[in-house]
């Protein structure tokens, strides 16, 4: 009697299809260049506001930021000219610079993209895994900081105070653990509750804003006491502008948002007539949702500012006062009574709760990008479920190491932020050297000297953000060299093209009999060098003088690429038939090949090497690092793996 297969294999196999739910499926190893499109595109509005998430979401703390800055400089009143500051920052600064990466990296690469080019070989892929430790460090960040201050707001609340004090750790991994199952549901739900999520919010906060400047119309001696107090603290406009520049980078947070709103640029939709190489109906959209983004939030910043400074007292802004960390939520219940207040409560927790999302969706988009195109991450690093359920993983770890402490990521928060942006503030003024546009470069560089300032600022402040960053490096470089080892052995090429040439050449010798190839490491490429070349091979393994052969050569061009197109050209040198292929690697471009002639001409291939003469272990490092090495043992391993059947597998003979 045949017994029912186990219900736990069943399980896994079901867990597994739907983990990877959407993967292309590999025809016999051939790697995929770019990820898949997991989601649908949305009007850029809807987009703005999954980014907007996290970028107004700061409106809960901002204000009280600037309060606490300004105190600490010697006087609350200077804090609505710091927000100015930090506003002129964002719409002159940040705002044209991230317009110009949006043209420039339109496919959700971000800045990196443009940094990515400046470098070849593994310069390049080393800067692409620096700046990804401190994506990491910013987005990881904003996930667990965001649940944390959620969390808090549900702690304090006068209703659930009594209930929920000392909860702020396990009410943070809840909110991180729905965040994620948000993301392993789609991105069209998590869409729909971020357009939920911001109209009643900004909403909420317009009430607030607008009730608070009611009161100051109706009062002018709250005005009158503010420009009294400023001008008895500063006694000339440089004085004041001093201060505010120095109070500025602690309100450097207020610039988050930017980097993800072109890491998502693959969900705004864009034009019919867009095409991948020119999609400028996605360009044009996204750079108007950065501008509508930077002014919804410039009007709201000054708004805030002005209103929590002249309506609140200094004493309740520091730590253990009424309006600490809540600075419109104390206006909410103060002014517009405790049933709007707790309606305004409600929303500023959903809102932070839901402002890492953004951040998950920019991870999501940039990590697969990169990684596994480097053959630095699993091929499975490209599907969204496996990446959503590591990513809340490290959001959990790092919400116990930080024990839900908003103000202790804080510094954290503001490094990845900064680092990010002062990036890509260098890459378009970079941009702007190459394309000699001499005005950009002068206005991109003043601003890379702000961020620069800035972040030089935050890290004598508090050098906690450069730590994480620098352990998250740590972690990648680790994953990448592991990665990289284990995938070695892949076919590693996307596609194979023959020119003319090449096809001729091989269309010939397949009606001649079998498709022998001499595999040569091209020097002079004269006939000396085929004739010496053919006479040892032959000598050497034996192949029968008789039997017609070719000539495959490849050379590598980047190493540090994992996958290539394999364009193959052929050649007629002094009676020779000659084969040239360019790739990162030269023993998996001959296996993918060989494998290609054997599904195209129905035959199993033959190729013939020279043993090399060396330590192994020298060449197992010359071909992870240089794409060569010891050529013949690596080619037949990676054919084993991609033709398990042995009698379907080309051949490979070695001599020497």
């Amino acid at each position: 009697m045949t017994q029912p297969p186990p219900v736990t294999s069943s399980w896994l196999t079901s867990f597994k299809t739907w983990l990877l739910q959407g993967q292309r499926e590999e025809h016999e190893g051939f790697y995929e260049e770019e990820p898949q499109a997991h989601h649908h595109t949305q009007p850029w509005w809807k987009a703005m506001c999954l980014t907007g998430v996290d970028y107004f979401s700061t409106l809960g703390y901002q204000p009280g930021i600037a309060a606490l800055a300004a105190i600490s400089a010697g006087s609350l009143a200077l804090s609505p000219v710091a927000t100015l500051v930090l506003v002129l920052v964002t719409l002159f600064g940040a705002l044209p610079m991230y317009r110009r990466v949006a043209q420039e990296s339109p496919h959700g690469d971000g800045s990196i993209s443009m940094l990515e080019r400046l470098l070849t070989r593994w310069q390049s892929k080393s800067l692409v895994l620096v700046l990804l430790g401190f994506v990491a460090t910013g987005f990881f960040i904003t996930i667990t900081l965001s649940a944390a201050d959620a969390a808090a707001h549900i702690v304090e609340n006068p209703f659930l105070t009594h209930y929920a004090e000392g909860w702020n750790v396990p009410i943070t991994l809840l909110l991180i653990f729905l965040l994620g199952a948000v993301f392993l549901k789609g991105f069209g739900e998590a869409i729909g509750i971020a357009v939920a999520l911001v109209v009643l919010y900004l909403g909420l906060n317009a009430v607030v804003i607008a009730d608070a400047f009611r009161q100051v119309l109706a009062t002018p001696s709250l005005l009158a006491n503010w420009t009294q107090s400023l001008s008895g603290s500063y006694s000339n406009p440089l004085a004041l502008i001093g201060a505010a520049l120095l109070v500025f980078p602690r309100l450097a947070l207020g610039l988050s948002g930017f980097e993800t709103g072109v890491v998502v640029m693959p969900l705004v939709k864009g034009d019919a007539s867009d095409t991948e190489e020119n999609p400028a109906g996605r360009i044009r959209n996204t750079r108007t949702l950065l501008t509508a983004a930077a002014l919804i939030m410039s009007v709201m910043l000054i708004g805030s500012s002005f209103a929590t400074t002249l309506l609140i007292s200094p004493e309740a802004f520091k730590p253990g006062g009424e309006a600490s960390g809540r600075a419109l939520a104390y206006l909410a219940h103060e002014r517009l009574g405790e049933v709007f207040g707790t309606v305004y409560d409600l929303s500023t927790i959903l809102i932070l709760w839901f402002a890492g999302s953004s951040a998950m969706a920019g991870l999501l988009n940039i990590v697969p990008r990169y990684l596994p195109r480097y053959g630095m991450a699993p091929a499975w690093a490209r599907m969204n479920r496996p990446l959503v359920l590591i990513f809340t993983a490290v959001s959990v770890l790092l919400t116990v190491i930080f024990r839900a402490d908003v103000n202790a990521q804080a510094a954290a928060y503001a490094t990845g932020v900064l680092v990010l942006i002062g990036s890509a503030s260098v890459a378009v003024t970079l941009s702007a050297v190459r394309r000699k546009a001499r005005g950009q470069v002068i206005g991109f560089g003043l601003v890379s000297l702000i961020f620069a300032y800035t972040l030089l600022v935050t890290f004598l402040d508090d050098l906690s953000g450069l730590r994480l960053g620098l352990l998250f490096i740590l972690a990648i470089v680790v994953v990448s060299i592991l990665s990289r080892i284990g995938r070695a052995t892949e076919l590693r090429a996307e596609r194979i093209e023959l020119d003319p040439a090449a096809r001729a050449i091989l269309d010939e010798a397949s009606r001649s009999g079998d498709l022998r190839f001499i595999a040569n490491q091209l020097d002079a490429g004269d006939a000396a060098e085929y004739t010496d070349k053919e006479q040892t091979v032959r000598a050497e393994t034996h192949l029968p003088s008789g039997e017609p052969c070719l000539f495959l050569e490849v050379t590598v061009a980047d190493p540090s690429e994992f996958s290539d197109v394999l364009d193959v050209r052929g050649f007629e040198i002094h009676g020779y038939r000659v084969l040239r292929i360019e790739s990162s690697a030269v023993p998996n471009a001959i296996a993918a090949f060989l494998l290609y002639l054997r599904d195209t001409y129905g035959q199993r291939p033959h190729v013939y090497f020279e043993w090399i003469e060396g330590s192994p272990v020298a060449a197992a490092g010359r071909f992870l690092l240089l794409g060569e090495g010891d050529v013949p043992p690596l080619t037949r391993e990676i054919l084993r793996r991609a033709e398990p059947i042995r009698e379907r597998r080309p051949v490979v003979h070695v001599g020497g």
